[in-house]
């Protein structure tokens, strides 16, 4: 029976990475998948792009309106699974209509994504994961101090900000994002809220 999977974690924790190493696990053994990510997305242009330099070509490119049942079901019926990179920019619809693509179709569905964002709130996308996901995999990766790193801090030309639009790619008019653990993350911060 194929599943929802939701595998989430910081930045930098390998989710690009490890949706590179599944694809090509299932094509080396001559398996059909399939690769998409939000349109939103425009890092790597029209490829997943991990940072350990490797990438891959997308299949299909999500935008905000795309049904994703009736696109698997009309154009990739005949893959055995879906992998969505950065799938906490997913519409909570498209997130329903996974779980309806492994349901009712049988085809896995894996999402990478983080859970929440600069400001520790949850992205609609990952939001609705954690609500109906079969299977929740947490990817860890570590702040500076050794901690295990849950959230992200946006810096924009080296300081930390704490406001601004939910999405702004990294690579990017000077936008850069490092992981912490709640405790550092917390005490950057508050050298921002001093200033």
């Amino acid at each position: 029976m194929a599943e929802l999977k939701f595998y989430y974690g910081s930045m930098n924790c390998g989710k690009s990475t490890l949706v590179l190493q599944r694809i090509h696990n299932y094509e080396s053994r001559g398996v059909p998948v399939a690769l998409f990510k939000p349109s939103i997305d425009t890092k790597g242009d029209k490829k997943v792009v991990s940072r350990l330099g490797i990438n891959r070509e997308v299949d299909q490119l999500l935008t905000g309106d795309t049904s994703l049942f009736n696109l698997v079901k009309e154009g990739y019926r005949n893959t055995k699974c879906i992998f969505i990179d950065e799938a906490q920019f997913l519409v909570p619809f498209q997130v329903d209509e996974a779980l309806k693509v492994a349901s009712e179709l049988n085809i896995q569905v894996e999402c990478y994504g983080l859970r929440t964002d600069f400001r520790t709130k949850s992205f609609p996308g990952s939001k609705r994961l954690l609500e109906i996901a079969d299977v929740l995999e947490e990817l860890e990766t570590r702040c500076d101090c050794g901690r295990r790193a849950t959230l992200v801090g946006r810096f924009k030309n080296g300081l930390m900000v704490l406001e601004g639009a939910q999405v702004e790619i990294d690579n990017q008019d000077e936008i850069e994002y490092i992981s912490y653990c709640p405790k550092c993350y917390f005490r950057e911060r508050a050298k921002v809220l001093k200033k």
